[in-house]
C-alpha cells in the first residue's frame, strides 16, 4: 500500500504529467503502429485491428459497427475492416495482421489453409518489409524533428569555452575543475566553442576515458574523465556550464515541496531569497541550508513581471528545486538550407544512436546501473514534463530522442520485439520452412512475460528514485 501511495502522491495526483505522458506515448506509438499498418496495407495483407494500448477495448470504430464501446463480440469478423481502437493499457500498441502471431496472441487461423491475404502467405522480403516499418517510421520522426528544429530553428552556440563558477560539491567540481577553467582541447582536439566541448566529451568519445586540457592561472592542467563518470553526469544535462553567466533560474520544482507551495514556478530566474542578491547557485544552498523552518523571503523575475514570495525550507536544509545559470556571454547564431539541415538531422541520429548503443553496452559489462540507464513510464512522465516547461524545441528533442530509443529498442532480436520477428522470419527464409505455430506461441509467451517483468522492475525504480 505504501507503495502504491507513493506512486500516487508524487504522479498520479499530476494532471501535467499524465497529460504529457499520454501526448508522448501516443505519438511514439502511433507512429511506430501506422508504420507497420501502412507497410501491410501495401503488402496486400489484410489487417484487423490497430490499437492504440492492450489490454480491453475501451473504445473504437470500423466500418461494419461504427463507433461502439468495449469489448466487440468474440465471434465479431470484420470482414476484412480494420477496427481502430483503444485499449487499456496505454504503455504501447499492436497492429493485428491477418495470419500472424503476434502481441494479440490469436491463433485461430493455424487450422485452416493460408489466404492470400494473410502475413504467412507472403513471402520473405514483405514480411521483412512490415515488421520493419515500425523502427523506420520511428527512425523517420526522429530525423523529421532534427530537420525542423535545424530548418527553423537553428543553434545558438555559445561562444565561450570558459568554465562558469562551480556549485560546492556538484559533479564538476569533483571531476577536477574550477571556475573559469579555459577548455583548450578534448583529447587533443581543439574546440573553439561550447558545442565543441559537449560534443567532444559526451558524443565524439563514446566508451571511451577522456582527457580535458584546461588553461588554469596561466598554467595548463590535465584532467582525466572516466566514461562512467561521463555518462552518469551528462543524463540530464551536461555537468559543466560556460561563463560568463547571470543570476540562477529554475529547473524543476519537486511536488509537494516548499518551492511549490511557494508558488515558484520552472523558468524562474531567482533575484534575491533573505533580502539577499543572488550571483550563483552555492549562494541558494548556503542560504537555505542555514535557514532550516525559517521562512524566507524571496523574489523572482518571471517573464518581465517580478513575483514576491516566502519560502519555507524543511528539516533537511532543502526548498525543493534545481537550478541551472542562464549564459550571457556571446552567442554564434547558426542556421541552415533545407538540405543542410537535412544532413545534420542525420548525422544527429547517427551519432545520438551510436551513444544509445556506446550505453547499452557499458548497462550489459556493468560499467552503468541499469535504473540509470533505463527509465519506465513514471520518468517518461516527468522528462515530457519538464521539456515541456522549457519550451516546445526541448520537448520535440526529447521526443526525438525517444523514438530514436524506441526504433533501438524495438530492433533488437529479443521475442516479441520486432527484432525477434525479425530473426524467426530471416531464419524461415534462408531454410524455407516455416516455424511450428506452437513454438512460435511459445516464444511470444516467454517473450512477453519476460517483457513484462524488465517494466515492471523499471516502473519500481522509477518510484523508489522519485
Amino acid at each position: 500500500m505504501e507503495f502504491l501511495k507513493h506512486i500516487f502522491d508524487n504522479v498520479l495526483n499530476s494532471a501535467d504529467y499524465i497529460l504529457y505522458f499520454i501526448i508522448t506515448i501516443g505519438i511514439l506509438v502511433f507512429v511506430h503502429e501506422f508504420g507497420h499498418f501502412a507497410a501491410a496495407k501495401l503488402s496486400k495483407m489484410r489487417v484487423d485491428v490497430f490499437a492504440i494500448g492492450f489490454g480491453q477495448r475501451l473504445f473504437g470504430w470500423n466500418k461494419l459497427t461504427g463507433f461502439t464501446f468495449g469489448n466487440l463480440p468474440k465471434d465479431f469478423d470484420g470482414q476484412g475492416n480494420t477496427d481502430y481502437r483503444l485499449s487499456l493499457l496505454p504503455l504501447g500498441g499492436y497492429v493485428k495482421i491477418a495470419g500472424m502471431v503476434d502481441e494479440s496472441f490469436d491463433t485461430k487461423f493455424a487450422n485452416t489453409e493460408p489466404k492470400p491475404y494473410e502475413f504467412r502467405a507472403k513471402k520473405t522480403l514483405p514480411k521483412l518489409f512490415v515488421i520493419t516499418a515500425g523502427v523506420l517510421m520511428n527512425l523517420a520522426l526522429t530525423i523529421m524533428i532534427f530537420w525542423g528544429i535545424n530548418f527553423f530553428h537553428g543553434k545558438e552556440v555559445p561562444k565561450s569555452v570558459t568554465v562558469a563558477k562551480l556549485d560546492h560539491g556538484s559533479a564538476g567540481e569533483k571531476a577536477g575543475f574550477q571556475a573559469y577553467d579555459k577548455i583548450l582541447s578534448v583529447n587533443g582536439v581543439a574546440v573553439k566553442n561550447w558545442e565543441d566541448v559537449v560534443n567532444n566529451i559526451v558524443l565524439n568519445n563514446q566508451s571511451k576515458d577522456v582527457t580535458v586540457k584546461v588553461e588554469r592561472n596561466g598554467t595548463e592542467k590535465n584532467i582525466p574523465l572516466t566514461n562512467k563518470f561521463i555518462t552518469e553526469n551528462s543524463q540530464k544535462r551536461f555537468f559543466l556550464f560556460p561563463a560568463p553567466t547571470t543570476q540562477p533560474f529554475i529547473i524543476e520544482v519537486m511536488k509537494n515541496s516548499p518551492a511549490e507551495e511557494a508558488k515558484m514556478k520552472a523558468g524562474d530566474t531567482i533575484l534575491s531569497i533573505n533580502n539577499k542578491h543572488i550571483n550563483d547557485g552555492e549562494q541558494i544552498n548556503e542560504i537555505v541550508t542555514s535557514n532550516k523552518e525559517t521562512t524566507l523571503p524571496v523574489v523572482l523575475l518571471r517573464g518581465k513581471d517580478t513575483v514576491r514570495t516566502f519560502v519555507k525550507p524543511g528539516e533537511d536544509g532543502k526548498i525543493g528545486i534545481s537550478h541551472s545559470v542562464a549564459y550571457t556571454g556571446e552567442i554564434e547564431y547558426r542556421t541552415y538550407s533545407f538540405f543542410s539541415s537535412a544532413t545534420h538531422a542525420f548525422a544527429d541520429a547517427t551519432q545520438y544512436t551510436a551513444l544509445t548503443f556506446s550505453m547499452l553496452k557499458n548497462v550489459l559489462t556493468g560499467k552503468i546501473a541499469f535504473k540509470q540507464a533505463f527509465g519506465g513510464p513514471i520518468k517518461i512522465a516527468q522528462i515530457a514534463v519538464k521539456s515541456a516547461d522549457t519550451g516546445i524545441i526541448s520537448f520535440l528533442l526529447f521526443l526525438a530522442m525517444l523514438s530514436l530509443s524506441l526504433a533501438i529498442i524495438n530492433i533488437l532480436p529479443f521475442p516479441v520485439l520486432d527484432g525477434g520477428h525479425f530473426v524467426i522470419l530471416l531464419l524461415e527464409g534462408i531454410f524455407k520452412k516455416e516455424l511450428p505455430i506452437k513454438i512460435k506461441m511459445v516464444i511470444q509467451n516467454i517473450g512477453f512475460a519476460l517483457l513484462l517483468i524488465l517494466m515492471a522492475f523499471i516502473i519500481y525504480n522509477d518510484v523508489i528514485s522519485m
